[in-house]
This record gives C-alpha cells, structure tokens and sequence, in this order.
C-alpha cells in the first residue's frame, strides 16, 4: 500500500488557514461610518464573524500598511458604495484590490443605484472627473473598471438613511 505524502504548500486549503479575516469592510467613513457601516459591524461581530474595519489597527501600524494585508488576509468583502465613496482614492484602492483577489465580495449600495456604479454615473462621473486629473487615466482605469464588476454584481439597495 503506497502512503501519499501531501505537500502542505501545494495544498489549495493551505490559504484559508492564513486567513485571519472572515469580511473585510470597505466603506467611505465621512457616509457610513457612525450609521449603516456601524450596525454591520456589530451584528457580523455579535454572530462571531471576524471584520476588518479600519478601527482595528494596532499601535503603530498606518492604514496604508494594514490595508492591503487586511484585504488579502480576508476570505471575503462587503463594499459599502455611498455617494462619495469615487471621492476617496483608498476606497478606489481597496475596491480594486478586492476585485483583483478574486474572493466573495458583496456590495451595499448605500443612497445610490447599482447602474449608476456600473456605468460612473451620477455622483460617481464628477469624482472619476477629478481623480483623472490627479491621478491619470490608466490608475482611474483600474478603478473604473473595479466599479464596473462592482457594479454590476447582485447587491443590497439601502436607499433610507
């Protein structure tokens, strides 16, 4: 009888061991924060489900550093996209790694309508707008093309306040 000797690194169940994250939360903090952003939390936490919010940063670590790593180290998403979320460049990068890493990721549309997301319209034309001029064509590209996927998935529609 031959034993197979498993490589734990070949091994597709090996990342979910790494992961410390069940969602990660992205969220434009001047829209939500104290409001819809705030109770998902709690009622993911009250159920026992692991949530990166950005509060959770130790001493010493900067968003800029934790971002990317909180965003891989989760299995899943939850993008909270309100009417100024175009406006931040961290969301655009946070939305555009989520969509790079291929995972769940489920959106919330906050005060705003789904096609207007997929097609950067509305609030999301004037924001796509201004970054261009700051950023360039081809960074904006990238998150265009985040808001499009994002857009165009199966969401939740929150339009009350």
């Amino acid at each position: 009888m031959e034993i197979l000797e498993v490589d734990p690194e070949a091994s597709p169940l090996t990342s979910a061991f790494k992961l410390r994250w069940d969602v990660f939360l992205s969220f434009r903090g001047e829209d939500t924060r104290h409001t819809f952003t705030l109770n998902l939390f709690q009622a993911l936490d009250t159920k026992g489900v692991q949530v990166f919010k950005d509060n959770v940063l130790e001493e010493g670590d900067t968003l800029k550093e934790k971002l990317p790593e909180a965003i891989t180290y989760s299995s899943s998403s939850v993008a909270i996209i309100s009417k100024n979320y175009a406006s931040s460049h961290w969301c655009l990068d946070e939305l555009a790694m989520i969509c790079d890493m291929g995972r769940p990721a489920f959106p919330v549309f906050y005060g705003v309508e789904p096609r207007d997301v997929r097609n950067q319209k509305g609030p999301f034309e004037e924001h796509f707008g201004t970054l261009e001029k700051e950023y360039g064509v081809e960074k904006v590209g990238r998150w265009r093309k985040a808001m499009k996927i994002v857009g165009g998935k199966i969401g939740f529609v929150c339009n009350s306040r």
